[in-house]
């Protein structure tokens, strides 16, 4: 038996962006009524971050769906969260079966929709400022962290290796 297609499903997050992040460039993706171009490419530059994060509150944007790619979005989540954005990490490996995703672009606008939807769980609880924090420090340095008791360790099980 077929699936149906739901198009009234209730969205969560209406407001939520999408952003594919890479080592050269961010593809980001806001709802349609948003803006007059849905997805926009941002540098990876301080600048261009900031650049992203103004046209992302121009967008209305209050939510953003950040994949986890390597260390490349630690400065897209800093700069998104002191901007007053609430970041979720997501775990690249929750988009791997998705289908239908073939480019950046879509990989972004995936991020959005399933974001909106409430389809998408943060990687490393809900906060990953503390993944950040460990990803900064040297191995050797790791286990002497004042925020290990904080729950720092379960960041570090997946994120600072």
């Amino acid at each position: 038996m077929a699936m149906r297609k739901r198009e009234d499903s209730p969205e969560v997050f209406p407001n939520a962006a999408g952003i594919d992040v890479g080592g050269s460039s961010h593809w980001v993706a806001v709802p349609r009524s948003a803006a007059e171009e849905p997805v926009r490419e941002f540098g990876t530059m301080t600048d261009e971050l900031h650049a992203m994060a103004d046209w992302l509150l121009a967008c209305g944007v209050d939510t953003v769906a950040l994949e986890s790619t390597g260390v490349f979005w630690i400065p897209v989540y800093e700069v998104l969260e002191r901007r007053g954005l609430t970041v979720w990490l997501v775990d690249a490996r929750q988009m791997k079966y998705v289908p239908g995703r073939k480019s950046d672009v879509h990989d972004c606008q995936w991020l959005q929709k399933l974001m909106s939807l409430g389809l998408l769980r943060a990687a490393c609880g809900a906060r990953a400022t503390r993944s950040a924090w460990c990803a900064r420090w040297p191995a050797s340095a790791r286990c002497c962290l004042p925020s290990r008791a904080a729950g720092c360790c379960a960041c570090r099980r997946r994120w600072c290796r």
